[in-house]
Order: structure tokens, then sequence, then C-alpha cells
């Protein structure tokens, strides 16, 4: 479940808490398109906009739906005695896997770091994902931090950032983090754009916003990548160019959402206030752009 295309869809969210019906039909997508994994409540899926009986919520549809797909479940929050309880939570679910960000408000060293995932890993009994988002918790792992957590128990994969669209330093960057880690924790990309040059580059697997929504043309990536095709894994991802220009411009959680509304897949609006959407001449760019990479609604 560590390797391939894990698809981390969206939480649309109406004014009365998780919309259920919206969010199990796109787990139900997911399942019927066959990607490794299911990776939910993520940052696309805005679990740190929800309660923890909404996530647990969550849990519950993603393990219903997912038609036997292993399903990865974020459990990032501020405070230790809160992520483990977002951790019994979805073990308690029928969680296979977790994910989890160091999420702060106060900076953390790095011995704090370490002792988060030391906490969680003497408690857990499902695999963890590191998550390395510096974006959004302003946490930034050095290769030191990685490897010293990657030796406790439990820690099977490295969800990192997006590091270039050069081939060579992508490359370079996934080797020198590689030696540096056992041989069992694999290495995940984030950042879609950039995504088919890491898994060319040697990243094992794909840890992708974009494919919880559109996950077809993200696994026809995937595929080509890892069986060693890489000049059709890069062709078909400059194809979507399009759209990965919006996703770099506006990031791809604004972005799933519009494609959600777009396809009818959620209602709109379908993010937690205060995040908006996108209006006007945005919302008409993903919509062109979909159009252009060949998208059209259901």
């Amino acid at each position: 479940m560590f390797t391939g295309l894990s698809a981390f869809p969206l939480t649309p969210i109406s004014e009365n808490g998780i919309d259920e019906s919206a969010f199990a039909g796109l787990i139900d997508r997911l399942a019927v398109s066959k990607v490794d994994s299911l990776g939910v409540l993520g940052s696309t899926g805005s679990y740190a906009y929800l309660t923890r009986e909404e996530r647990a919520r969550a849990v519950e549809i993603a393990v219903e739906h997912a038609g036997g797909a292993p399903v990865l479940v974020g459990v990032g929050a501020p405070a230790t005695h809160q992520v483990l309880a977002l951790v019994e939570d979805a073990q308690d679910r029928g969680a296979t896997a977790m994910l989890l960000p160091a999420v702060t408000y106060q900076p953390l060293s790095d011995d704090e770091v370490y002792g988060l995932y030391a906490d969680v890993a003497a408690f857990a009994t499902i695999p963890i994902v590191v998550y390395d988002n510096p974006t959004t918790t302003h946490v930034t792992f050095s290769d030191d931090l990685h490897a010293r957590i990657a030796q406790l128990p439990g820690i099977a994969s490295i969800k990192i950032p997006p590091v270039s669209p050069n081939l060579e330093e992508v490359r370079a960057r996934v080797a020198r983090l590689r030696t540096r880690l056992p041989e069992h924790v694999t290495i995940g990309i984030s950042g879609d754009a950039v995504a088919a040059v890491s898994l060319v580059a040697g990243c094992d697997g794909w840890y992708s916003g974009v494919a919880g929504i559109l996950p077809e043309p993200c696994l026809a990536i995937t595929r080509a990548a890892l069986a060693g095709d890489s000049e059709e894994a890069l062709r078909l991802s400059a194809a979507l160019e399009p759209l990965w220009r919006l996703t770099r411009k506006h990031g791809g959680y604004r972005i799933a959402s519009i494609i959600a509304e777009h396809l009818e897949l959620a209602p709109s609006p379908n993010l937690p206030r205060p995040v908006q959407g996108l209006t006007g001449t945005g919302r008409e760019a993903v919509v062109d752009a979909l159009t252009r990479i060949g998208i059209t609604q259901q």
C-alpha cells in the first residue's frame, strides 16, 4: 500500500458538516478506479477543519466504501493527546495505516518533532506514513530528522514535498534520502505537477490530491513510470500541463474543489469557511483546463 498511487479525496463540507453522500460517492469512484490506496483526511480532505467526531465518521464512510482498498487516514493535530485519540479512532474503525504530519502553532525543535512520532509509534497498531508538508505545517524535516524517525517501529513511508521539475535534481534528492532510510521505508512524492518526474527519478509512490478527483489519468502516469516507461509517463503528465499550471498557481486544494463541483461530484460550496473556492476567472480557467485535457461533465 506504500507504493503506486494513493488518491487523496476531497471531504465535501456543507453548513451542516461533512456531506456524507458526496464523500461516499467520491470514495466509491476511487474504489472502482482501482487506485492502490486511499488517503482520507489529508490536506485535500480538510482534516484540520473537522471535529474529532467528524473525522471518525469520515473514516467509517471511507472504510465502508473503499471496496477493500487500503485506507490511509490523516491523524494530524497540534497536541499529542489529540493525535493519539485520532489514532485510536482510526484504528477502531478499520484504517489500514495513518498519515501523520507534525502540526503546530508554536515552532517545534527536531527533538519535539521526533518525540511526536516516537509517542505515536509506541501507541499505534497500524503503520505510519510520515507527512512532510512544510507549506501547511510550517515544520521542515532535515534528512537527519527523517533518518532518525524512520528507525522507529511502524514507520512505513515518507511523503516528501515537491523537489523540482528537473529530473537530475530529483534523482539526486531521492538517492540522498534513500541512503538514510531503512530498506523497507518507501519514498512517496506529493505535488502533482512534479509527480511524473519524481516517479521516474526513483520515488516509490505518488500521494495525490488531484488523483482523489481524477484517478484515471493519474493512474496511467503512475503505471507507466513504475513499469519503467519513463517517456510515456512524462508524456502523459505533459498532456495535463493546463491543469498542473493551475495547481501551481492556486494549490491543489481549491482546484480539486472546483473539479468536483464541475463534474457534479460535490455541491457548491464544498470547502470549510473561512476557506473559499475559486470564483469568476479562476473558476473559468479550471473549467477551460479540464476541457483542454479532455475531462468533461459526467
